[in-house]
């Protein structure tokens, strides 16, 4: 079939990166820019070689849509582009509740169209490395601590804390028994309700558990993931791009000029499954979904577990003040 044309919805931080994306993309052309604000959705169509709408009633001889709009304009932006009959890449989260993000994959699921849900981690390169290399975890730890971003209206659990539930899920291969949670409200200019921590813990059958924590108060920015196994850990720095395998070893070992040792950890350090900037790996799996290279079903399924549990977390979360 021809390139998909896709349009992108919305131009601020993701919007105008998924933009550039497709305009770089050797599968795919950036068609519209939909974008309310004329002068802001013109300069980044204008900047990418793409025509310009303010709203979705300029999709015509559109074969795809990325929708990457604030959280809160999710809902109401999905339901119209199925209603279009096109497929559809959503920003993470879904929607900015459970109930409405289970009504978006609901409609696309009847309306039998694609639907994929940028949750950006599955395509980085270290993670995809982690995960190939995981046999059977016991025990997740993640930790993505960001400084504080006055744009993003949506609490912490929906903005950050879904990615690694979504990575802790498909690493164990199941979704929890129980999920028990603390949220902290602590920032005098985040929305009234929208949590600035979330501390969660997750347990799954036959003990495994994984320990998820989430700030957008941090002074620094974190990115780290820990893969405890029974016989070894994998230690993950996503924004290094590195994974480190440890190793402990009982051993006993003397040396000619001192004393000796009684156990010792091996490191190893695996090469990295290159896939390039996760964004565009990304994007080339939205155009095989929108090509039929790829079970829509399959991935359309892979969406709600995390926001089931982000929603449990946000649900049942006592509240830390």
């Amino acid at each position: 079939m021809a390139r998909p044309s896709i349009a992108v919805v919305g131009t601020g931080s993701m919007g105008s990166l998924h933009a550039r994306v497709l305009h770089n993309s050797g599968r795919a052309d950036l068609a519209v820019v939909v974008e309310p604000r004329q002068e802001v959705g013109r300069t980044v169509a204008d900047r990418f070689g793409a025509a310009w709408a303010p709203d979705l009633d300029g999709l015509s001889g559109i074969d795809a849509v990325i929708i990457a709009a604030a959280t809160h304009a999710h809902h109401g932006l999905a339901l119209q582009v199925i209603d279009a009959g096109l497929p559809l890449l959503v920003e993470k989260p879904v929607a900015d509740d459970l109930a409405k993000s289970q009504e978006i994959v609901d409609a696309s699921e009847k309306a039998d169209l694609p639907l994929m849900c940028g949750l950006l981690e599955r395509y980085n390169s270290a993670v995809v490395t982690a995960a190939q290399l995981t046999r059977e975890p016991v025990h997740v730890s993640a930790v993505r601590h960001s400084p504080y971003a006055p744009r993003i209206k949506t609490g912490v659990a929906w903005d950050l804390l879904v990615h690694d539930v979504d990575i802790a899920l498909r690493l164990i291969g199941d979704e929890p028994t129980a999920v028990d949670a603390t949220l902290g409200y602590f920032h005098p200019a985040s929305v009234p309700g929208a949590e600035d921590m979330a501390e969660s813990l997750l347990s799954f059958a036959g003990g495994r558990m994984a320990s998820v924590s989430a700030s957008r108060i941090g002074q620094q920015k974190i990115r780290s993931l820990r893969i405890t196994e029974v016989d070894r850990a994998i230690e993950v720095d996503l924004l290094r791009q590195s994974v480190t395998i440890y190793r402990h070893v009982d051993a006993e070992a003397a040396t000619e000029d001192g004393p000796g040792y009684r156990q010792q950890t091996v490191i190893e350090i695996p090469t990295l499954v290159q896939m390039g900037e996760p964004l565009a790996a990304q994007l080339d799996r939205f155009v095989d979904l929108v090509e039929g290279r790829v079970d829509a079903a399959q991935e359309r399924a892979s969406i709600m577990p995390a926001h089931r549990v982000v929603g449990a977390v946000v649900a049942s979360a006592p509240v830390l003040v």
